[in-house]
């Protein structure tokens, strides 16, 4: 389980592809005695499993994650490269706070970059999610993009629009959005079962 709430900024080191697999080795400034191999990390929202750890050049540690087939059919990690940033956020544990919203680190689809204007001392961008799940987005809710929890303002039946406070824009990879871009969405937690709810109803 995550939350939303990003704890580091990761540089992708390498990048190997083989039988259907991606390889990524991330560069981070975690402490390498608390991430154990096993542990899972989410990488723009998509949640991978700890392969390797070692010690990063610049004294932080690198992690080795491997990417699966489906994840680089349904994410934005398969156009991955070295050098290239990706928000991480290791999941939660018993008592930590719950600062974003619930989420699984399942990512839903991946969405289109409308616009990024600058608002006030924020920043608004709007998305074009995939239709399969525009219907679980909804004004005031949460959606994960790019494993930043953000707060809906807007929706219409061109996309829908988040406000991105300076801080989140400071420390996320969400200040590198350009229109055209592809972005990692995940709907709330709560409005997918509700969704699924009212769909059971229906057909019984």
């Amino acid at each position: 389980m995550f939350t939303g709430i990003v704890t580091a900024l990761g540089e992708i080191a390498r990048v190997e592809r083989s039988d259907g697999l991606m390889r990524i080795s991330v560069d981070s400034a975690f402490d390498r005695s608390s991430v154990e191999v096993g542990a899972s990390i989410a990488h723009d929202g998509c949640c991978l499993t700890v392969i390797e750890t070692a010690s990063s050049a610049g004294g932080g540690m690198r992690h080795v994650a491997e990417v699966a087939a489906e994840s680089l059919a349904l994410t934005t990690l398969g156009a991955l490269s070295v050098g290239d940033k990706v928000n991480l956020e290791r999941s939660l544990r018993l008592g930590d706070e719950l600062g974003g919203h619930m989420m699984l680190g399942h990512v839903d689809g991946v969405g289109e970059v409308l616009s990024v204007t600058q608002d006030g001392a924020g920043w608004r961008v709007r998305v074009k999610p995939p239709q399969e799940i525009a219907h679980l987005i909804a004004p005031k809710g949460s959606v994960a993009m790019a494993g930043v929890s953000l707060t809906v303002n807007e929706v219409d039946e061109g996309g829908f629009g988040v406000l991105i406070i300076p801080h989140t824009w400071s420390v996320t990879t969400l200040s590198k959005l350009r229109k055209g871009d592809k972005v990692n969405l995940e709907a709330d937690m709560m409005a997918r079962y509700a969704a699924r709810l009212i769909e059971a109803r229906r057909n019984t």
